[in-house]
């Protein structure tokens, strides 16, 4: 049995068993679990498996564990749910519940219910509940898009190389590795659209269907327009985005009015032909100025005053994740990484784990004698270095505060010299979106091609470091969180149950829904 099946294993039994687990999904770095008893769910025998970063509790039971491990475990947690529950399928009936005890069950059932409607109207609000479906529209989309930028990055290097060399052999390969990062970006159109209706509740492939109208070649030829000209892909992910949330509303319209005998014929033609009709008179038109507005703002806000943006960019990047308000820059990623092969903002905005890292190491210089917490810090300093902070922040900073502040001005400096570089002239964007920290070195890109992007990117992340870590060490802390901090609970127990430990369980319990990483998921 392989570690991750055996993670698996242990985090189903400390989350209440199979029949505790109503829906198992994943993201980037967390497995995301329905809880039908959250009283059952053991969350601190949680936190402390050492596969384990961090725990969000949401209208969903998130765990992370990170990039590397999360795919495998929740493969295997789905797995070992679908056995277990086949498994008790086939025992014979008992009476009462599985305590023998009917109304025992019942009120457990009751009282978990209770507990998870309470907590799923907390975050219900409208806004956050459209931006959720956004992201969860263009988060699927996240490794492909990763994929495609490492390969892109790989064939810009091939192609500097065969440039100064003069080699044919080297500029041969060009091509191929061109056509491998470019397929996915030529149709991530019809991706959003298939993920779009599947969201809005309509048939995916009817949203795929028309928003590969969006990036059909032959809408050059449609001249009876109320815009003019057509161009291909017009409009972009956002038109399919747009085409494909309509087609979904008409299918559900059209569905209420068409007899069940031509429901199969008339209902799917209908919505695509409608939605198609206007997406090519109305939507692309519009989308493709939304978009070139996105691109050229982008593009004149970073020329102009790239420095002051990237200051305020970076420094309050955190306190997005911490609103949820991260997830609607997603859009806006992808389709400057459609128009222009990369996004600009994304490296100012990935600045926000260099200033964690740097707050989080302040802490563990200040806290000399606290084990306990070092130990803590030791552990999520690597991940939040490797792109996934949330173990830094919902373990050692947020709780804090002051650090998740002296933090952020950390970031602030050190979006502000990227932002500097992109107002000078030499732009750095990140041709793909999830990753951060030093891991997104290799889908760096920019003005200047991956050398120079790759060289400010990772010198300003020190900075960040470097500048959090050392405002976190000098006014990062009062004179009681430091004499609380630098003690070691557990020879001092008093200490344990002062005011930043109950800060620090008060901020865990009430944190809202971060992101993944740099808020992808």
């Amino acid at each position: 049995m392989d570690k991750h099946t055996t993670t698996a294993g242990e985090l189903l039994d400390l989350v209440g068993g199979a029949s505790n687990v109503t829906s198992v999904a994943n993201c980037i770095s967390r497995l995301r679990l329905g809880i039908a008893d959250p009283g059952r769910v053991r969350s601190q025998s949680i936190k402390d498996h050492p596969a384990v970063m961090g725990v969000v509790e949401d209208d969903t039971y998130q765990i992370v564990l990170g990039p590397a491990a999360v795919n495998q475990v929740a493969e295997a947690f789905s797995r070992q749910v679908e056995q277990a529950r086949a498994a008790t399928a086939a025992e014979p009936p008992a009476d009462g519940g599985e305590d023998g005890s009917g109304g025992d069950a019942e009120a457990l059932a009751a009282r978990g219910a209770a507990l998870k409607a309470a907590q799923k109207e907390r975050n219900a609000t409208k806004g956050k509940l459209f931006i959720r479906k956004i992201a969860n529209i263009f988060v699927p989309l996240i490794p492909a898009l990763i994929a495609c930028g490492v390969i892109a990055g790989v064939g810009g290097v091939i192609n500097s190389l065969a440039l100064s060399t003069g080699s044919t052999a080297l500029a041969g390969i060009v091509p191929t590795t061109t056509a491998l990062a470019q397929g996915f970006m030529s149709l991530i159109a019809v991706f959003v659209g298939y993920n779009a209706a599947k969201e809005f509740g309509g048939t995916p492939v009817l949203g795929g269907a028309v928003a590969a109208i969006v990036v059909y070649p032959g809408v050059v030829n449609i001249t009876h327009t109320l815009f003019g000209e057509l161009k291909p892909s017009q409009g972009g992910v956002l038109g399919a985005l747009g085409a494909a949330v309509l087609c979904a509303w008409l299918e559900r319209w059209v569905r209420r009015w068409v007899p069940d005998a031509l429901q199969v014929l008339l209902v799917p033609t209908l919505a695509v032909a409608l939605s198609g009709l206007v997406a090519l008179m109305f939507l692309m038109p519009l989308a493709g100025v939304v978009a070139g507005g996105i691109g050229d703002g982008a593009t004149w806000l970073l020329g102009h005053a790239g420095a002051g943006a990237g200051v305020v960019l970076g420094g309050l990047f955190s306190s997005l994740v911490m609103l949820g308000l991260h997830q609607a820059l997603i859009p806006i990623h992808t389709t400057l990484i459609e128009q222009q092969g990369y996004s600009a903002l994304y490296p100012i905005l990935a600045m926000a784990g260099g200033g964690q890292a740097g707050a989080a190491l302040a802490v563990y210089f200040r806290a000399r004698r606290n084990a306990s917490l070092r130990r803590t810090i030791k552990s999520a300093l690597p991940t939040c270095v490797l792109g996934v902070s949330e173990p830094v922040i919902y373990g050692v900073t947020l709780p804090l505060v002051r650090p998740f502040i002296t933090a952020g001005v950390g970031a602030a400096v050190g979006g502000g010299l990227v932002g500097l570089f992109s107002q000078l002239g030499v732009t750095t964007g990140s041709t793909a979106i999830g990753p951060a920290g030093l891991v997104l070195v290799p889908l760096l890109d920019g003005s200047k091609g991956i050398g120079p992007a790759a060289l400010i990117y990772t010198g300003a992340w020190l900075v960040s470091v470097a500048v959090a870590c050392a405002v976190t060490y000098f006014w990062g802390f009062s004179r009681t969180m430091l004499a609380e901090l630098d003690t070691d609970p557990v020879e001092k127990e008093p200490v344990a149950s002062g005011s930043t430990s109950r800060r620090a369980a008060q901020s865990a319990k009430d944190a809202p829904e971060p992101a993944d990483s740099m808020g992808t998921s």
